[in-house]
């Protein structure tokens, strides 16, 4: 059996039309798009679908040419209602609510308001609901199963908008785009809008560099600027055996690592502590010899991207390393979810792993465990025999 994988490669950002350009680029039926736009009932608009290039890339480009509008303040139980009140399939109206409630929560927090108070300026008219319900559309219309982006790249500069000027990424980008690896800087303006970020932010399961798949098709959505670097989005359609997708999670993280031989080693004990309350994933202590054949430790922390300054800090001032390393990793990580188990001395929650469907290990949580042994008077040992 194959698995279909449909890969953004975001290498300029992405926005709404881009995103329909390039899909459409990729093979999507432009009727099927068109008459699934119809089953929006809202009217007031033309689809501009044509051929275009950039730094001598020919791809699609779609504009979205919004006619007497009158307003474009709506707020999200609009929307709701336009989205749920439509002739599309369930499938399309879930992953168009799911895309718009990224940009409704980023809204809400950026302008301190509740969810349902939030009134959509760009993203609430008429072309971003296309831009939405048309990437819902052009996703089921490739059934993939499986769906991957590159880094994000965000450009540089400043951005207006209603609400004013504001460095880029604008905040409610920010806000959609936490968790998500990002680039800035390759050009002095928005690459990636807020649209954009929320359908990755919705629709992606992985974001990698490494592509392992068969390419079987490319397409390119076109940009609405000519700039050093080709502005469009390219969007890859690919394939691999079952017997090679894994469906492990993935993701990149990294090692910041110091040398330490001058400290007192019962501090290590607080200062690990320290780490993961700060956003470590893992911190581990290797015995090593340095130069002069001095006895040292590795202290290492695996942490994300986003954590990095902050764990760096630490290391700096709150030990007597004088500087640190670190390096890039790819993590594999099985599927897992929480179990409860019920024991005579109370309950334990348990952690499944799964690979290709299939549950492989479970473990038991250690707190739980040593908080009922405490309670209870017992071996901690006791306690994980009554689980089993």
């Amino acid at each position: 059996m194959k698995v279909k994988i449909l890969y953004y490669d975001c290498f300029s950002g992405i926005s709404g039309d881009m995103n329909l350009g390039a899909m459409l680029d990729l093979g999507v039926d432009k009727d099927y798009l068109l008459e699934g736009l119809e089953r929006l009932g809202i009217g007031g608009y033309e689809l501009s679908v044509t051929k275009d290039e950039r730094k001598g890339i020919t791809g699609t480009k779609v504009d979205v040419i919004v006619k007497n509008e009158k307003s474009g303040h709506r707020n999200l139980r609009d929307i709701e209602a336009i989205i749920r009140g439509s002739g599309l399939s369930d499938r399309v109206k879930e992953t168009s609510l799911d895309i718009f409630m990224q940009v409704a929560r980023a809204e809400a927090k950026v302008h301190g308001k509740d969810l349902y108070d939030i009134h959509f300026h760009e993203v609430g008219a008429t072309d971003s609901i296309i831009d939405i319900a048309g990437a819902a559309l052009c996703l089921e219309f490739l059934n993939a199963d499986r769906v991957m982006a590159s880094p994000v790249e965000v450009g540089s500069g400043f951005v207006t908008c209603e609400h004013g000027t504001f460095p880029v990424p604008a905040p409610a980008t920010v806000e959609i785009l936490k968790g998500i690896p990002i680039k800035s800087g390759i050009v002095p303006f928005e690459t990636t809008t807020p649209t954009g970020a929320a359908i990755l932010a919705s629709t992606v399961n992985e974001f990698t560099e490494r592509i392992r798949f068969r390419l079987l098709e490319v397409g390119y959505g076109i940009g609405g600027r000519d700039t050093e670097i080709p502005n469009v989005l390219r969007v890859l359609l690919g394939e691999t055996d079952e017997a090679t997708e894994d469906d492990c999670d993935r993701e990149e993280a990294v090692i910041i690592e110091s040398n330490i031989d001058d400290m007192n080693p019962e501090m290590f004990d607080f200062f690990i502590d320290a780490l993961l309350k700060a956003g470590a994933h893992d911190v581990f202590l290797t015995p090593v010899i340095m130069k002069k054949s001095r006895p040292a430790t590795t202290l290492s922390v695996l942490c994300s991207n986003e954590d990095e300054n902050a764990i760096q800090e630490l290391l700096l001032t709150q030990t007597s390393t004088f500087g640190t390393r670190k390096y890039v990793v790819g993590k594999t990580m099985l599927k897992r979810d929480f179990s409860e188990v019920t024991t005579k001395y109370g309950t334990v929650r348990v952690k499944n792993a799964y690979f290709r469907g299939k549950k492989m290990k479970s473990k038991p949580e250690y707190e739980d465990c040593r908080k009922l042994a405490d309670q209870h008077g017992v071996s901690i040992l006791e306690i994980y025999e009554s689980i089993k």
